[in-house]
């Protein structure tokens, strides 16, 4: 009787271990870690082929996204440019399409955004967001190519014909003075008693890129600057030495930079009166 009893509650534990098995609350499923994002590769751009398209270390030809291609009249500029910017550069790849790439450079920049911003190429495949409002600032600011227009082809007049009786005459032109390569204008935005925050903008007027540079003037009333932002300053007695910041060290033909400081005074706050950029003289805005 006993062994019966111990069979019955053998039977009866197997039974609902199997009904827990095949009806109970079902086990939850393995959670699967989502893998994380690809990093940006980096390579060094060997070659320029144009103002949107690089030859990569490994030999790979890549067009950069989002840029349009520049008019015939502008594509000399663009390739300048990108030139400057992308060659024997370490850069970091994403690949958004097939054959198309953006470039981001060592110091974080989009290589298409600062193209766009400083007027250099057109956006393309955008409806809004950092590259439109890039492309509207630089039309509005009349850089790149914005400043310009392509120039209609001419054909030359023939030349007079030739006056057998009378010799030719030779003429000599002296030549004009070169224009100055850069305009500053130099603008006060508020004082306070003993300081007063200022503005200085740049443009460049010689019709070719400028990448890197120095802007020097001397103070009339012995200002200080003791803030500067965009820039670096050094200063020796009235004396103003300004080097470009990573980020603004281009200047495209027809484009500018700003950069602002805060100064002291003690007394008159005399606007300075010359400029030299590079070593040469800019005309006073």
């Amino acid at each position: 009787m006993a062994a019966r009893k111990h069979l019955l509650v053998l039977l009866t534990l197997l039974t609902a271990a199997c009904t827990a098995e095949q009806g109970g609350m079902p086990k939850a499923a393995p959670q699967v870690s989502s893998p994380s994002p690809e990093k940006e590769a980096s390579t060094k751009v060997r070659a320029v082929v144009d103002g949107r398209t690089v030859e990569l270390a490994d030999g790979t030809k890549a067009r950069i996204s989002l840029l349009a291609e520049p008019s015939s009249c502008a594509a000399a500029a663009a390739l300048e440019f990108a030139t400057k910017t992308l060659l024997d550069k370490e850069v970091h790849v994403g690949s958004i399409t097939p054959g198309e790439v953006t470039l981001r450079m060592e110091d974080g920049m989009d290589y298409a955004l600062l193209a766009v911003k400083n007027g250099i190429l057109r956006t393309t495949g955008v409806d809004g967001g950092p590259m439109m409002d890039a492309e509207s600032k630089a039309s509005k600011g009349k850089l790149g190519l914005w400043g310009k227009e392509c120039p209609a082809s001419t054909t030359p007049p023939p030349p007079p014909p030739a006056d057998s009786a009378k010799p030719p005459q030779e003429t000599r032109t002296p030549p004009a003075p070169p224009s100055p390569p850069c305009v500053v204008v130099y603008r006060v935005n508020s004082t306070w008693p003993g300081s007063f925050q200022a503005e200085v903008t740049v443009r460049n007027v010689s019709g070719a890129l400028i990448d890197g540079w120095t802007l020097r003037w001397r103070f009339p009333d012995g200002q200080k600057v003791t803030q500067m932002w965009n820039a670096t300053s050094s200063q020796s007695g009235s004396d103003v030495s300004v080097t470009n910041a990573g980020y603004t060290a281009l200047i495209v033909a027809d484009g500018s930079v700003s950069l602002g400081f805060n100064g002291s005074v003690n007394g008159a706050n005399s606007v300075p009166s010359a400029f030299t950029l590079n070593g040469a003289t800019c005309t006073a805005g």
